[in-house]
């Protein structure tokens, strides 16, 4: 801290010289400088904490204000007529008059979803519920995942793009021809085949909108709302029409209908009624096509079969030796090999691996190749892997146990 004014002594008295009066004078201008440049600092740093807690002080009133709000509710519009517009308010199914503003009117119609609050006035509207649905089904960004990535599969390959690519890609075809493209693909077969690999492949490739979710996603817990949300998915595939729906693991909503009384078998099969009633019924489906994958195609139920749902019903089975030795180039196809591998072998020696199981050989493979710090992997890298995999099985699964040794 330096010295106030008061600090220091009278500049000059009566007996001084004029120099020392200037030099004194000069000591206390320069101590008054001083000050001021520290009473200066200082103000700046309070200026910047009034700041500081003048923002949060609007914060926190702007969350009191929030606070202190009354909740909007949700409506549907009903009815917009001339003495006002009749809505209905969701969870207690009131209905009410209510009166909007002209610019209001013009933007909602029957069927809008609205705010309302206590007074049940119409507030703001508000977007679709399907379109919200939208934003987390469809597939914004085209998966990683081409045709030349699945590797055993082409007759398999080959009935898919002409049931989902071909109809969307080449419509006159099937109007010279006469007849109505394949309406839906049902992929089933074992684990680990490359089913979901499959419908990414056709999600990079079509250019159509891509909407994607699993069975046990349309199974809730309340009554109706399983089937409101298969309502809503389709409704998003006809609104972004052309589109393609995939359903993974339908078997979770698609099993065989039984005599069971619990509520919860009860709402699983009414999803399954709207399902079946979406897929084929009285409202034209459009340009949207069906795609879903199972690994029990045992259990599910025979309305969901038949033709005019699944036209085209694809196994898709665990690859065989030729199969395994083209799934096992292209996963190799990035890694860094020391020499040549001999895939045919490598093939034999899989009997009864699946895709999925392959894919992790390699993985396992590059894992040996680092552990001994090397940047290559070896044939006998890939032979430990296939060791330790069998051994990681303790010989209960049979996909590892039928190996040829």
């Amino acid at each position: 801290m330096t010295d106030t004014v008061d600090d220091i002594d009278l500049p000059y008295t009566e007996e001084d010289s004029h120099q020392e009066k200037i030099e004194a004078l000069q000591e206390r201008l320069e101590v008054v400088e001083e000050q001021n440049e520290e009473m200066r600092d200082r103000l700046l740093d309070a200026n910047a904490e009034n700041n500081k807690y003048q923002q949060k002080l609007e914060r926190l009133s702007h969350e009191n204000k929030k606070l202190k709000q009354s909740p909007l509710f949700v409506a549907t519009v009903q009815e917009v007529g001339d003495r006002g517009v009749i809505i209905k308010q969701h969870g207690n199914n009131q209905e009410a008059l209510t009166e909007v503003t002209d610019e209001m009117r013009e933007e909602i119609e029957p069927g809008s979803r609205v705010a309302v609050n206590n007074s049940l006035s119409i507030v703001k509207r508000l977007d679709d519920e399907a379109d919200v649905r939208a934003r987390v089904m469809q597939v914004e960004e085209s998966p990683d995942v081409g045709y030349e990535d699945i590797g055993g599969l082409d007759k398999e390959l080959n009935e898919v793009r002409e049931t989902v690519e071909m109809p969307l890609e080449k419509p006159d075809l099937f109007d010279s021809v006469g007849i109505n493209p394949p309406s839906g693909v049902l992929l089933y077969g074992p684990p680990g085949t490359g089913k979901t690999l499959m419908a990414k492949a056709v999600a990079q490739q079509t250019d159509a909108t891509f909407i994607k979710m699993a069975g046990s996603e349309l199974v809730h817990k309340f009554i109706g709302e399983g089937a409101k949300l298969v309502r809503d998915l389709f409704q998003v595939a006809r609104d972004h029409e052309p589109a393609v729906v995939f359903i993974d693991e339908i078997d979770a909503i698609a099993s065989k209908r039984t005599d069971s009384k619990t509520s919860g078998d009860a709402e699983v099969q009414r999803t399954m009624m709207q399902l079946l009633s979406e897929m084929d019924g009285f409202d034209e489906r459009g340009e949207v096509r069906i795609m879903a994958a199972t690994n029990r195609f045992d259990m599910l139920d025979r309305a969901i079969l038949r033709p005019g749902r699944f036209d085209r019903p694809i196994e898709v089975p665990e690859p065989n030796q030729e199969a395994r030795a083209e799934i096992l180039r292209i996963h190799t196809e990035d890694m860094t090999l020391a020499d040549a591998i001999d895939y045919e072998a490598l093939a034999r020696q899989t009997e009864g691996f699946n895709g999925a199981q392959l894919q992790s050989l390699t993985t396992e493979a590059g894992m040996f190749a680092i552990r001994d710090d090397r940047a290559e992997v070896t044939m006998q890298d890939f032979q430990q892997a296939r060791e330790k995999l069998v051994a990681d099985a303790d010989g209960d699964s049979p996909a590892y146990t039928t190996y040829i040794h």
